[in-house]
């Protein structure tokens, strides 16, 4: 349990590092950061895809029969609260009021916070499943703390307010988030481990196909392709060497 504890939290650390780095980049260097973005985000994809069904897939469905089930469920979860979410942005986010609302930040605070629940799955599982998962996980923090910081400014947000909101909501529930799963998911059995290891590669597809390659599709670069293809290759290498 220690071991596990310990790498689960100094992944979701990592990844709230990553989310911070994203929003200074974008606050310091707004140009790099939008210019790259897209990489940052095909790269993530790719890796989070790849190990979602070469691993984490298969190591789920041998641990439990309902496995299949918890993966739509995952993905569908995901989607549904994320199109609620978008709904209230889109719908409302263009006014000051709305802007300095908790609509936003709940959708991002959440989402952080299955990312950090997403952890203590996977490394209660094992280690190498934690640490294939946090690679994907780690990388697409990056793009995703850009996305913060922009939508708050977008929603009315002074820039110090938007750094401080994106930083609390995107970054720091992520640690929150695996210290308040971890307990809870390390008391389970089996069956229901596997259950929550299928929801979670559910989540980690959708990020990786809806979320993050969707990014490519709205700013093509030359490269794109590359960035996704290396994500790809770098996570069946991992795989396979693990074989």
């Amino acid at each position: 349990m220690g071991q596990n504890f310990y790498m689960a939290f100094g992944a979701a650390l990592i990844a709230a590092t990553v989310t911070t780095a994203g929003i200074y980049v974008i606050r310091q260097f707004e140009r790099w950061g939008r210019q790259n973005t897209t990489y940052f985000a095909c790269f993530a994809a790719g890796v989070l895809i790849a190990v979602s069904f070469l691993h984490i897939i298969p190591t789920a469905l041998a641990m439990t029969p309902i496995g299949p089930l918890c993966l739509l469920a995952g993905y569908l979860f995901m989607h549904i609260f994320n199109r609620f979410v978008t709904a209230y942005v889109c719908d409302r986010g263009n006014t000051t009021d709305y802007g300095i609302g908790l609509v936003p930040l709940l959708g991002i605070g959440f989402h952080s916070l299955l990312d950090g629940a997403i952890y203590s799955i996977t490394f209660t599982v094992s280690v190498f499943t934690g640490i294939l998962s946090a690679i994907g996980m780690v990388l697409h923090e990056f793009p995703e703390g850009i996305i913060t910081y922009l939508l708050l400014l977008r929603g009315g947000f002074p820039e110090r307010r938007a750094l401080i909101w994106a930083f609390l909501a995107a970054a720091l529930s992520t640690p929150l988030g695996m210290l308040i799963s971890f307990p809870f998911v390390n008391r389970i059995d089996i069956n229901l481990l596997g259950a929550l290891l299928s929801l979670s590669a559910g989540a980690l597809i959708y990020v990786g196909a809806t979320h993050l390659l969707p990014v490519a599709e709205r700013e093509p670069r030359q490269n794109s392709l590359i960035a996704l293809g290396a994500g790809v290759l770098v996570a069946i290498g991992i795989v396979v060497g693990k074989g």
